[in-house]
């Protein structure tokens, strides 16, 4: 089994990667790169960034199973034990992230996007960070321009 379903997942010899490396490179920096090799086992080619997110993807999963095996409190409550800067919320808010966050997760699992789920996540904790630094007290002035601006 793998857990490489990314549907842009292309397929390159390993002579290709010796012989057009540049080419190989710039594909892995797209999308990973399974490099066949005869004397081996496949290999994947892919960004750190790619690499990353899957692994943020991963640990996500795991925290996301250790919730729902706690049967103590509401889905909202659950996941703040286990997301802590989830705290800062509100608790309207609370309850509409932890379902954000468990639709995206599913998403990403789903369709093998990590970064559905990390985009989301990240989302929401920077929101926490802001709210936490007093940055959600202050109203937002947004300006209406009455009469079009002419392109420069």
């Amino acid at each position: 089994m793998t857990l490489l379903n990314d549907v842009r997942t292309t397929t390159r010899r390993s002579s290709d990667l010796s012989k057009h490396s540049a080419d190989v490179f710039a594909e892995a920096e797209e999308h990973p790169v399974q490099v066949t090799r005869r004397d081996g086992e496949t290999l994947v080619l892919m960004s750190q960034r790619e690499a990353d997110a899957r692994a943020l993807l991963l640990q996500f999963a795991a925290d996301l199973i250790t919730v729902t095996l706690d049967d103590q409190g509401t889905l909202a409550s659950r996941m703040a034990r286990k997301f802590e800067w989830m705290l800062a919320l509100s608790d309207a808010d609370q309850a509409s992230c932890a379902q954000n966050l468990i639709d995206a997760a599913r998403a990403s699992f789903s369709t093998g996007q990590a970064h559905i789920a990390v985009a989301e996540l990240t989302s929401w904790r920077e929101t926490a960070t802001a709210i936490a630094a007093g940055l959600a007290g202050s109203s937002i002035e947004w300006i209406d321009f009455q009469t079009p601006v002419e392109r420069p």
